[in-house]
């Protein structure tokens, strides 16, 4: 049987040729899925419903690395950004700022979390984030501020319950540390090529392919 699927969106949905954006080879596929598609991302909210509508699919959702869960207009948010609001004010009166350009659209909707650019000095968020009491994580992408027991596996339980589906009856494909609790809780797992450490070692399979392609290679395998 086909399975369900969860997917990460960055790394894993994106084009590996330099230009940014999602790689269009895997729209049809995505659309056509049997079984459930999940997006799990460390994205804000709106973004991964954004890419549903635009699919054309349900829009079964985990965003903040698991503090937003979303599906059949059932909303649970996992906490909220006050800690990591906290980092921010503590990271800026030491001099340092997020990192983004202009408006600052990665955390304009951001509800449980927020996210640094990957140039903001690493050790000094680090040390920050740990005198509040929250983890950072690298997603490859963003340094995510977040609550350690919020996690994308923890959304995935979650999102099966509210489909009354299994944990282990999902297969995920992601690319990133953020993505190793997600693969833990499914019952089976694929690393992209270009996939971090963490998320390969966790993985029950590394693909030949990298970012969509790599994608694409588990895809055309389950059906």
């Amino acid at each position: 049987m086909t399975p369900p699927l969860v997917l990460d969106i960055d790394g894993t949905l994106t084009r590996a040729d330099g230009e940014h954006g999602i790689d269009p080879r895997v729209f049809e596929p995505i659309r056509a899925w049997p079984e459930p598609v999940v997006i799990a991302t460390g994205k804000a909210f709106p973004f991964p419903v954004a890419l549903c509508q635009f699919l054309g699919i349900e829009e079964r959702v985990i965003a903040e690395n698991g503090g937003i869960v979303y599906v059949e207009e059932e909303l649970a948010v996992n906490g909220d950004r006050e800690a990591a609001n906290a980092v921010v004010e503590v990271f800026r009166e030491r001099g340092h700022d997020l990192g983004w350009d202009g408006p600052d659209l990665v955390n304009r909707w951001r509800e449980t979390e927020i996210a640094a650019r990957l140039t903001v000095p690493e050790d000094a968020l680090r040390e920050v984030a740990a005198e509040v009491g929250l983890e950072v994580v690298d997603t490859g992408y963003a340094f995510h501020v977040k609550d350690a027991s919020i996690t994308k596996g923890e959304g995935i339980q979650t999102m099966a319950e509210l489909l009354g589906r299994r944990p282990d009856e999902f297969v995920a494909i992601g690319d990133s540390e953020n993505d190793v609790s997600t693969f833990e809780v499914v019952g089976e797992s694929y690393a992209v090529a270009n996939a971090d450490a963490a998320a390969r070692e966790a993985a029950d399979h590394v693909t030949d392919g990298v970012h969509a392609a790599g994608t694409m290679e588990v895809l055309d395998a389950l059906r």
